[in-house]
């Protein structure tokens, strides 16, 4: 069997890219060679080389026993590698099993031996969760907002119903590994007689075989087609808020679930107000004469305009609150508050009218000022 092809350079990438640079190289080459695109006699290898590599360096666990055993560290994983060749460590085996033992007593039972391992890539798959972000305003994420969106993602191919065989042809067992999805050999050595066990190279580990692949999704079982994903936004969401949106991820294979869909809120300041937690906060200019003697104003709410007392020699910087008035808590019939802060305004220009009263007040108070004229009257 021809050496395998290393998975950066399948995907063009190097051995240190983040999650995000493979997920735009695989989107990349996959949308080149995805056979209904390209009709290139090499296209369909080079869409499933990308499509193997992508699975198993997309996976921290798969990636890490790749890094360090290569492809035979890849196919210790189910799923990882489908078809590689190599042999798999986990599968050792001295006349009974021992050397697999060892191997779980060092690593564990999640990454090496164990029968769990020993299933065909042909069982139930889980599919993939996705991330969006969406644009809300401030009032849809204050008062809550249903979005439909339209997503493009894996879903089940609608010309097979997901089993990856052209309608109307049959779907064999593959006699290579007689259904198994793994082919041993046994090996004499100084040891002993040692089993390894392998994917097999016929079935790529799914112990079936198509007559014919479907013509839609080329055996993949899915295709990538657009969907529209009605969602609920509650109210009170905030900024960079995550919404999880179960079953609406990308479609699982051979009747696994979907994964899920993950919904990360955008919401664009407000003019008239300004949020801090579930809190409204208002900046309230007031004069001299209504911080001393006190007043009645208006002011707009999230429930509409209110009308607020400010007691007499309310000082700069204090801040009235209204219960219950702010934005509703996720998932909850409780509010948080409207703040009011008060800002005394001191003129910086006044009329020779203005001017006297003032001095006459100072009067009044035994203060004694002396008034900077220069560039103050208005």
């Amino acid at each position: 069997m021809p050496d395998k092809k290393d998975y950066y350079d399948i995907l063009g990438i190097k051995k240190d890219a983040s999650d995000d640079e493979i997920k735009k190289a695989y989107r990349k080459l996959s949308k080149q060679y995805h056979p209904d695109l390209n009709k290139e006699k090499e296209a369909e290898e080079k869409f499933k080389e990308v499509n193997e590599a992508y699975q198993v360096l997309s996976d921290q666990q798969k990636r890490s026993a790749y890094d360090q055993f290569g492809h035979a560290g890849a196919q210790g994983f189910p799923g990882g590698g489908a078809g590689a060749g190599g042999f798999d460590f986990s599968s050792f085996d001295f006349g009974g099993g021992g050397f697999g033992d060892i191997f779980e007593t060092f690593f564990g039972g999640g990454g090496f031996g164990g029968a769990s391992r020993q299933r065909s890539s042909n069982g139930p798959r889980r599919g993939g969760d996705l991330e969006i972000q969406i644009n809300l305003t401030f009032e849809e994420a204050v008062f809550g907002v249903k979005k439909e969106l339209t997503i493009t993602k894996a879903v089940t191919c609608d010309h097979c119903k997901g089993n990856g065989a052209e309608p109307g042809t049959k779907i064999k067992k593959c006699e290579t590994c007689d259904g198994s999805g793994r082919v041993k050999r046994k090996q004499n050595t100084v040891l002993g007689q040692i089993v390894t066990s392998t994917t097999c190279p016929d079935c790529g580990g799914k112990g079936e075989i198509n007559e014919q692949d479907c013509t839609k999704c080329h055996g993949q079982k899915r295709v990538r087609a657009a969907e529209k994903v009605k969602i609920k936004v509650p109210a009170g969401v905030d900024h960079g808020s995550t919404i999880r949106v179960p079953g609406k991820g990308e479609a699982g294979v051979n009747g696994g679930k979907p994964g899920d869909l993950y919904v990360t809120v955008l919401v664009s300041p407000s003019k008239e107000f300004k949020r801090e937690g579930y809190n409204i906060v208002t900046e309230l200019n007031i004069s001299i004469p209504q911080a001393v003697l006190g007043d009645e104003v208006e002011i707009k709410t999230l429930d509409g305009n209110t009308k607020i007392k400010i007691p007499a020699g309310i000082e700069n910087g204090k801040v009235l609150k209204l219960r219950d008035r702010g934005v509703q808590k996720v998932n909850s019939s409780a509010r948080g508050d409207h703040l009011v802060r008060v800002n005394v305004k001191i003129p910086t220009k006044l009329s020779r009218k203005e001017q006297a009263l003032y001095e006459q007040l100072a009067e009044i108070k035994g203060e004694k000022v002396r008034p900077q004229k220069k560039g103050f009257f208005g």
